[in-house]
């Protein structure tokens, strides 16, 4: 893919950008090794007013980059100003409280007297530069979730972007310069797929994150792998949202729809698999459907819209195939299932709400990647536990159900990394994030993602007589 600027509102392509060459990439590397040098020995107080600046000075751009997100993946404007606020927050949130995660942890001296020790302290040391791999969809979000932590814990970062957002990964690099981070702290690598292997490789970078497709996590981490090197994968999603007879149906539908087609329906996190009890699966698939049919599609910079297109032509394409297989084999499609014929430029594609899906239908264990909604009728809660779990993500899901036991059963047996009861999946800087089975491994933001790349030391002391 080209590294470029296109607007998938309408197919023009805006703006394209050279691929750094071999002696341009060595010269990042070389900043990032000497600014890990010079950041690592930095206080907490020191990288917090850098944090604190950087969120201050995103605050003051929130509508200038909002503008750069949607022009270059579709994203609704009114949510690209909440993405680019939720970052502002994020940048904070570790800034005040990096200090206290990573404080000095100190065992009980009893507990470890027969080991010889007078004392012992387990520390957390910054490991080094981290290589970032992130994808298109959360161009600014799916970033700072990894820079905010990483920079506090005092590492240094190199950002390997998709390709369809030039101009928001250099945003963000100059942001961090403008911030007054050191010269090569933060850094954005315009390359393609095929450079990452030998960034990867080299020495002077310690470790990786990277979210994206399941092939592309594979590919890392086998690299990784080879190279001994810590690497932390958020993959891709098919979120269930069940819905059971003591749940509030009117807010199940309300909160399912957003659910569905936040970011054009381009979300890993996304609600994907609606599965809901023959109680109440009637009433449910009629209301939602006719909200998914309402949506307003249109041009993302309007501020009335709520679906804006998708990211690119190969996107809709892909979303298209699975929604005709479907189809092909049975699937009814109560609205949508089509190009918006109103819509003749752009990548845009109908809000969809397809019935009747069965296991040999390839959208019941792809993902969607896109404003397409799949319904499915249970018996009981072991059915709906069952269907949950039959698919190989593990992200996160949604249950509607006031019933403490159902709440119990469900926590206990789905196969993910969240369960958000009567709510919607969102991602908190005070939450652990992150996925089980083939949706990756490690976690992403609260403490938990601040600690996955630092280096655990302990530290003995003996008697000194």
């Amino acid at each position: 893919m080209a590294i470029a600027t296109v607007n998938p509102a309408t197919g023009e392509t805006l703006k394209t950008f050279d691929a750094l060459n071999a002696g341009e990439i060595e010269d990042h590397l070389v900043r990032a090794e000497q600014a890990f040098q010079e950041h690592r020995g930095t206080s907490f107080a020191r990288r917090a007013e850098l944090l604190l600046k950087a969120a201050e000075l995103l605050d003051a751009d929130q509508d200038g980059i909002a503008r750069t997100m949607t022009t270059e993946m579709g994203k609704p404007l009114v949510q690209a100003r909440a993405e680019a606020a939720k970052c502002a927050k994020t940048m904070r949130w570790y800034a005040h409280n990096a200090e206290q995660l990573l404080a000095d942890e100190d065992p009980d001296p009893a507990d470890v007297r027969d080991s010889g020790a007078v004392r012992a302290v387990v520390r957390y040391r910054p490991l080094g530069t981290v290589l970032a791999v992130m994808p298109w969809n959360f161009p600014l979000w799916q970033v700072v979730r990894f820079a905010a932590p990483a920079l506090m814990a005092g590492n240094t970062g190199l950002l390997k972007h998709a390709s369809n957002v030039p101009q928001t990964a250099l945003y963000i690099e100059e942001l961090f310069r403008r911030a007054g981070y050191p010269e090569g702290c933060f850094q954005t690598l315009l390359i393609g797929s095929g450079a990452v292997e030998d960034v990867l490789r080299d020495p002077r970078v310690a470790a990786a994150t990277l979210t994206g497709s399941e092939p592309a996590g594979r590919s890392v981490a086998s690299i990784a792998g080879d190279e001994v090197k810590k690497t932390v994968l958020e993959l891709g999603g098919s979120d269930p949202f069940v819905v059971l007879p003591s749940a509030d149906l009117d807010k199940a539908v309300r909160v399912g729809v957003t659910a569905r087609v936040q970011n054009n329906g381009q979300s890993c996190i996304a609600a994907k698999r609606f599965i809901v009890h023959d109680e109440v699966y009637d009433a449910f698939a009629e209301r939602f459907t006719d909200r998914m049919a309402a949506l307003t599609v249109g041009d993302p910079m309007d501020e009335n819209t709520e679906v804006g297109p998708l990211s690119s032509e190969q996107g809709r394409s892909d979303l298209e195939e699975l929604v005709d297989d479907a189809v092909h084999q049975g699937a009814r499609a109560l609205c949508g299932g089509r190009r918006p014929p109103e819509h003749r430029a752009g990548w845009f594609y109908e809000p969809t709400v397809l019935a009747g899906i069965t296991p040999t239908m390839r959208i019941h264990r792809e993902e969607a990647f896109g404003p397409v909604a799949t319904l499915y009728r249970v018996a009981d809660l072991d059915e709906a536990v069952a269907l949950a779990n039959d698919v190989p993500f593990g992200l996160s899901s949604n249950a509607w159900t006031r019933d403490p036991g159902e709440q119990d059963r469900l926590a206990r047996d789905l196969q993910a990394g969240g369960v958000f009861f009567n709510g919607m999946t969102a991602s908190h800087p005070g939450l652990p994030f992150g996925g089980a089975k083939r949706s990756g491994y490690g976690r992403e933001l609260s403490g938990h993602g601040i600690r996955e790349f630092c280096n655990m030391t302990t530290l003995w002391f003996g008697p000194e007589d």
